[in-house]
């Protein structure tokens, strides 16, 4: 078999031509992997699988029209052997969660593409998950943390937005009462000091999106 035909064939989906080019170079130095496509966005991504069934995807999870957790939804619901790679920029848990969750098995931070990405490709290629130990620590350490309901994420996106309860109420529909019982309950499952702590906490941990 040839090295063309034994090659890891790549999928990448980024709305950064950069990031896309950068990565392009890095694959082409190496002689069992081939970039067979690019994506700018989720439905480029699901086009682009459906016409060239890659290897292993490496995929964005902020990218306009689609974002990459929905994009590994519908890949996953219409090829259940796909093998997705997540590049992010994002340390946080909860983000985490969301695209191994969706299917994805291998999360990856673009800080440390130029150190770990060939390697991680090679194993998830292989059939292994991949989750960098920062990653994995920060899921462990709020696994067994109580989960913000829907409601306290939007209550919570509404405060962090600028709005008083009695704001916040009015956008959602609910009583001022309501909202300061969701923040105090927001407060006490985020271990926040104030709600801006909480706020800030959500942002690092990923709880807003994408």
């Amino acid at each position: 078999m040839s090295t063309i035909e034994s090659s890891i064939r790549l999928l990448i989906a980024d709305d950064h031509p950069m990031l896309r080019e950068g990565i392009a170079a890095v694959i082409e130095g190496q002689s069992d992997m081939k970039l067979v496509a690019e994506a700018g966005d989720g439905y480029e991504a699901i086009e682009k699988y459906r016409a060239h069934r890659p290897d292993v995807v490496l995929m964005d999870l902020q990218m306009p029209r689609m974002n990459g957790v929905e994009a590994i939804v519908a890949i996953r619901r219409e090829f259940a052997d796909a093998r997705i790679l997540v590049l992010t920029t994002y340390r946080g848990d909860a983000q985490a969660l969301r695209a191994l969750k969706a299917g994805a098995q291998g999360y990856l931070l673009k800080s440390t593409l130029r150190k770990d990405l060939i390697e991680t490709i090679r194993q998830l290629h292989a059939g292994k998950r991949c989750i960098p130990p920062e990653v994995a620590i920060e899921i462990a350490g709020h696994t067994l943390d109580d989960a913000l309901t829907a409601r306290e994420v939007a209550v919570l996106g509404c405060i962090a937005g600028g709005n008083s309860n009695r704001a916040a109420a009015v956008q959602l529909g609910i009583s001022e009462e309501t909202v300061k019982a969701h923040m105090k309950s927001i407060l006490a499952k985020l271990e926040a000091k104030d709600r801006t702590h909480a706020v800030t906490i959500a942002m690092k941990r990923g709880i807003f999106g994408p």
